[in-house]
């Protein structure tokens, strides 16, 4: 049986982008060797990335215009993505489909076969309906050292309180956390 892991970096302050849809200079400060190596350990351990509708838009974006990045490129352009939207109608990115329906309905499917993890990376409103929803197995987020003050905080606002335990939680060299949650 698979899980579906949401793999985020942060600020400490909560905001997985800036104050402009994909500002994310303050992930500098965590990259590097650490990361990248954890970047491709998660690479190797999943069936399917998982997207929301503007996360998709912009990873596709990117990640076609550097498939040339080493090791990471190469995988984000060859691996199966999922995208869940209510508005878009096709999706181009090489190996991407189009969830049909509810995506409520779709994951616990995807999550009951056999394979290799789903991993969602960013898509902050696809998470919070995955959260609600009580989809979501693992959270693993890094923090990065750094106080935004605004942007787009990873997670909305909630009608229920969701508990986690404490998985592990790692130090990097450079400052930043990395920290595993899974549910309580």
């Amino acid at each position: 049986m698979r899980k579906l892991i949401a793999w985020n970096v942060v600020t400490l302050d909560g905001y997985f982008e800036g104050t402009t849809p994909w500002k994310l200079d303050f992930h500098e400060t965590v990259w590097g060797p650490e990361l990248e190596a954890l970047s491709k350990e998660q690479l190797a351990d999943l069936d399917y990335l998982l997207f929301g509708r503007k996360t998709y838009e912009g990873m596709a974006s990117y990640w076609t215009e550097n498939a040339d990045e080493g090791e990471i490129g190469k995988a984000m352009n060859a691996v199966p993505k999922l995208v869940a939207s209510r508005t878009l109608k096709n999706v181009e990115w090489n190996n991407s489909t189009l969830i049909d329906g509810d995506v409520g309905e779709a994951i616990p499917r995807l999550k009951a076969q056999d394979g290799r993890n789903i991993y969602v990376f960013g898509s902050a409103d696809l998470l919070s309906t995955l959260t609600a929803e009580g989809l979501v197995d693992e959270y693993r987020i890094c923090i990065a050292p750094v106080l935004l003050g605004a942007g787009t905080p990873l997670f909305k606002p909630a009608e229920h309180k969701t508990s986690l335990k404490l998985i592990d939680a790692k130090a990097l060299t450079n400052g930043g956390v990395l920290m595993r949650y899974g549910m309580a």
